[in-house]
């Protein structure tokens, strides 16, 4: 078979256009774990998506760009980092694919954290494969032509996404069925079948929602007020989606008191926020001006709360993530700073 020839500037096109896509998966991936609400995370997941599979137009040309790299002197690189390079690069968008369309798990773990810890170790590599290729950026990789090719590469990108979307469609798999964020349904209506997850920080504490004179603090300036947890089931409802970002959602109706009735009467600060701390330590900080929205949860489809699912007492925040849904809250604390003055996802 003849050698196949690649311009010394092609290899550095192709290169510079999976550089771009991996970037972009990579901050759609990190940008989807915390938009929950619909159409902002149809866009984000489509974008990420898209340029997921993008990365398989590349595909034949890097092929060529490989084998054109075995006739140099190996210099700086590391054939080991590059072969596990595209080993976990294959496994980030065979797990992803793969989810998108069955919502399958592995061994009890969802496919969707193969993906996403695969896509963590692919980014690792990607900076010491960046770094000893030792390519500067150069003016023309902003030129006309470039700016084409990139153009097509796009759209090329959007049309074998939305091609596979179609797929799932007209195949009823499973993956056609799920959110825009791109979570499988799981157990709407019965709690006992929605999964037991948390933050990966996080665990089930011993005794949750096993003492009856469970309190939770409700703090607001010098005023602390001790509520029984029992004592929160108020009658108010709300029907809402917990979307976890483990890939999976459940729509569930929630019993319990929403948050701007605890507060009413009380001195808050205008543009404050209220931290709710659960009993492991676990705490998100939300706008007040959510409050109307926030309902604290003791009973799911007329059932309390297991422990698993946050008993005596979780905070249901629709329109968010699964980790903003404070399991097993122990305090509710109004404070002067900005919800936003916190890490984007929790540390702890």
């Amino acid at each position: 078979m003849p050698a196949v020839h690649l311009p010394r500037r092609a290899g550095r096109r192709t290169n510079l256009g999976l550089l771009a896509l991996l970037l972009l998966a990579g901050g759609t991936g990190v940008l989807a774990f915390g938009v929950g609400t619909p159409l902002p995370a149809r866009l984000v997941a489509a974008a990420h998506g898209a340029a997921g599979l993008g990365l398989l137009l590349l595909v034949p040309w890097k092929a060529v760009v490989v084998r054109r790299s075995r006739s140099r002197p190996a210099g700086r690189r590391d054939p080991v980092a590059a072969w596990a390079l595209a080993v976990l690069l294959l496994l980030t968008l065979v797990t992803g694919v793969v989810h998108t369309a069955t919502g399958a798990t592995l061994g009890g773990v969802g496919l969707l954290q193969v993906h996403v810890a695969a896509g963590v170790g692919t980014g690792a590599l990607l900076v010491v494969h960046a770094v000893g290729s030792r390519q500067r950026p150069r003016p023309a990789d902003l030129s006309r032509r470039a700016l084409l090719r990139a153009g097509a590469l796009a759209a090329g990108s959007v049309a074998l996404w939305g091609a596979v979307e179609g797929g799932l469609r007209l195949a009823g798999a499973p993956g056609a069925r799920r959110l825009g964020t791109g979570s499988h349904e799981r157990g709407s209506g019965d709690p006992a079948a929605m999964p037991v997850t948390q933050w990966f920080t996080d665990t089930v504490p011993a005794d949750a929602g096993s003492d009856p004179d469970d309190t939770v603090e409700l703090v607001a300036g010098s005023r602390t007020t001790r509520l029984r947890a029992a004592d929160l089931d108020r009658g108010d409802r709300v029907t809402a989606v917990l979307d976890c970002t483990g890939g999976w959602y459940a729509e569930q109706q929630w019993r319990g008191v929403r948050l701007d009735r605890l507060l009413a009467g009380l001195d808050l600060p205008d543009g404050g926020s209220v931290d709710v701390v659960a009993v492991s330590g676990y705490r998100r900080r939300l706008p007040l001006r959510d409050a109307g929205s926030l309902l604290l949860a003791t009973h799911c489809a007329g059932r309390p709360l297991s422990a698993g699912h946050g008993a005596p007492v979780r905070l249901v925040a629709p329109g968010r993530r699964g980790y903003w849904w404070v399991k097993w809250v122990r305090r509710v604390e109004v404070v002067d700073a900005p919800w936003w003055a916190q890490p984007p996802v929790p540390l702890r």
